[in-house]
């Protein structure tokens, strides 16, 4: 068709073969080492140019890192990997050098002038993937473990780096392929498709797809939450210990506490670590009728809190809602967003003469603390995950972004719609094999065997320059 541009990773694939890219890998600032990746097509030259001699494979060779006319710009260790055998899948440079920006940058300018060009961001992972080296899933991951906020997300990014998310993706592709195959030859024999179709069990066989993948989404929408992180804000009328909840949860004295009310005048936000989750913990000011112009504002932006917020942890004084709560209270949940996980957090157990628990109700979810001497923090963290529909991070979960679960998701409504249809009095194959299909592709969209380039282009736009 006339006007039509190509973009399929054939493409992408030409491009990379005539092109050679460089960038600071390390990051911006002083430090120990800085690291000038290349690669491509044109290495050898860039070797040559900048290092004199030839490198031996996969060896640390000391240096001297050399511009136009000779002149020493930095020194360190040069690392070869020829291709394939490298990150990108094409011969790769390594100039590792010292961590001076200045040094980097003059390094990198050499490898410029030699002929490569700046790499964007992400780019040498994009040729990871593009060249088979990487899946999509593992490709984000690299991203996602840079980026990752506690030891738990770091872990769970490296098992998906590793491929475990994928292999799981693939195996449950595998089981969808074979089943489609099943259904697509039976089509051919309409006069005895559905009785063969009974004898191979083929609602049993999906009911256990089925099984398997529910295990799968909620086990990568935690690895979300742990990609993501969390957002929570505490809430409720002055003087309910709100900023003694934040300290207690962050462990420090984030937060100014007085017995006066209105103390807290503007959000205060905390990073803190629940259960593997990075948690954001938004304290805010007290939510009352006010004529003070600087509390006012601060409401203001307590409301504006709540509407970027995941959870709200509602707080109440527990030596005032022993039965209903008060009317004051009742207000503030009622105009809670109404799709917004709240937690009501009866706060001053030790003042009230109770003990910590947990009560589940029609009106949600009640928890019975002391933010002050720290009993019944285990029972809120545990619904504070519950709450948000994160499951317990162990050592079988895996990193994922929100467009994996929403894959998988998709993926399952389709096995739904699947079972509708062969479970019907006078089952519809057709359907049955189209539905299967839509779900073959879900799931494939994961790994980027079925990948829209666009959506390449966003992923990998995210990632730092030099990775």
């Amino acid at each position: 068709m006339e006007g039509k541009v190509e973009s399929d990773p054939d493409l992408h694939r030409r491009e990379m073969a005539v092109e050679t890219v460089a960038a600071i890998a390390t990051p911006p600032g002083r430090g120990g080492v800085g690291i000038v990746r290349v690669s491509g097509a044109n290495v050898d030259a860039i070797v040559a140019g900048i290092v004199g001699r030839s490198l031996a494979p996969r060896q640390a060779t000391f240096a001297v890192f050399r511009g136009a006319h000779g002149e020493p710009l930095d020194e360190g260790l040069a690392l070869l990997f020829p291709a394939p055998a490298s990150y990108t899948g094409e011969t790769v440079l390594e100039l590792q050098g010292h961590g001076s920006p200045a040094a980097q940058k003059l390094v990198l300018a050499r490898c410029l002038d030699l002929g490569a060009r700046l790499a964007a961001p992400g780019e040498f992972t994009r040729r990871a993937f593009l060249n088979g080296k990487l899946d999509l899933a593992q490709a984000e991951s690299v991203a996602d473990l840079i980026e990752a906020a506690t030891s738990a997300a770091a872990r769970a990014a490296a098992r998906s780096l590793a491929g475990e998310f994928s292999r799981e993706v693939r195996a449950l592709v595998d089981a969808v392929t074979e089943l489609r195959m099943l259904t697509e030859a039976t089509l051919d024999f309409p006069e005895e498709d559905v009785e063969f179709m009974r004898e191979a069990d083929a609602a049993g066989r999906l009911a256990r797809l089925r099984e398997r993948l529910a295990g799968i989404v909620s086990r990568a929408a935690t690895g979300a939450r742990l990609n993501e992180g969390l957002s929570v804000v505490l809430v409720g009328r002055p003087n309910v210990g709100k900023s003694s909840l934040l300290n207690r949860l962050v462990r420090e004295e984030a937060a100014i506490v007085t017995p006066v009310p209105g103390t807290t005048r503007d959000t205060v936000e905390r990073q803190v670590e629940v259960g593997g989750i990075p948690v954001t913990v938004v304290d805010t000011a007290g939510l009352r009728a006010t004529e003070d112009a600087v509390e006012k504002i601060g409401i203001e932006r307590t409301w504006a809190a709540v509407g970027r917020a995941d959870l709200a942890l509602v707080l109440v004084d527990a030596r005032d809602a022993e039965g209903a709560l008060p009317p004051e209270d009742a207000a503030i949940l009622a105009r809670l967003p109404a799709g917004l996980p709240r937690v009501v957090v009866h706060n001053k157990v030790d003042l009230a003469g109770m003990a910590p628990r947990r009560g589940g109700t029609g009106g949600g979810i009640h928890v019975w603390i002391s933010a002050l001497s720290g009993a019944g923090m285990d029972l809120l963290e545990r619904e504070v995950l519950a709450a948000a529909g994160v499951a317990s991070v162990g050592e079988d979960t895996f990193i994922a972004r929100a467009r994996h679960v929403e894959a998988l998701r998709d993926a399952a409504m389709h096995l739904a719609a699947a079972a509708g249809h062969i479970a019907a009095a006078a089952p519809a194959l057709e359907l049955f094999a189209e539905e299967l299909r839509e779900a073959q592709d879900a799931l494939s969209s994961i790994t980027g065997e079925f990948t829209a380039d666009d959506l390449l282009g966003v992923i990998f736009s995210r990632f730092c320059i030099g990775k």
